[in-house]
């Protein structure tokens, strides 16, 4: 019977020690899973956080680049007003000279006197139409660039956004 009680003792420690083990290995597994999990998690808290932050810089970009064309306009059309009022004044100027010219020719007593003048009133009149056209032809220049500006910042800042992460 000795035999038999030290049989069921051996048992007994296997069972306890199969027991042991199997706790073991279930709480390295549970902790195994936990560390995954936990892994699991931190990675897609920061994925989750790294999409946020970048719809959050290509919404401010988008605002900027909405701006920058606003600007662009407000530019633009502040710029053809004055323009406008160049050209305007410049054919009020235009008018008043001719009437004059008008009442001045009328007044001259020859033929001579009216060919000298007219030749005369012709080449003003043509210089001051080139000036004045080289003066709006260099407002208008100028109105392109500053209403362009805007938008060119807005190119070179999307450049640099897009070169930076090829770069790194």
């Amino acid at each position: 019977m000795a035999n038999a009680a030290d049989l069921k003792k051996t048992m007994a420690d296997a069972a306890q020690t199969g027991a042991a083990q199997a706790k073991q290995i279930a709480e390295a597994g549970v902790a195994q899973a936990r560390v995954s999990v936990e892994k699991t998690l931190e990675t897609a808290h920061k994925t989750a956080g790294d999409v946020m932050k970048a719809s959050e810089e290509a919404v401010e970009f988008g605002r900027g680049n909405i701006e920058a064309f606003n600007k662009a306009a407000q530019v633009y059309v502040t710029g053809i007003q004055d323009l406008s009022r160049q050209t305007a004044t410049m054919f009020q100027a235009y008018s008043e000279q001719a009437i004059e010219a008008a009442k001045t020719l009328s007044a001259l007593k020859s033929l001579k006197e009216a060919a000298d003048f007219q030749a005369s009133f012709t080449r003003t009149a043509f210089e001051r139409a080139l000036a004045d056209a080289t003066k709006l032809q260099e407002a208008s220049m100028k109105l392109a660039e500053s209403a362009f500006e805007p938008i060119s910042a807005r190119v070179t800042l999307a450049v640099e956004k897009i070169s930076k992460p090829l770069a790194a």
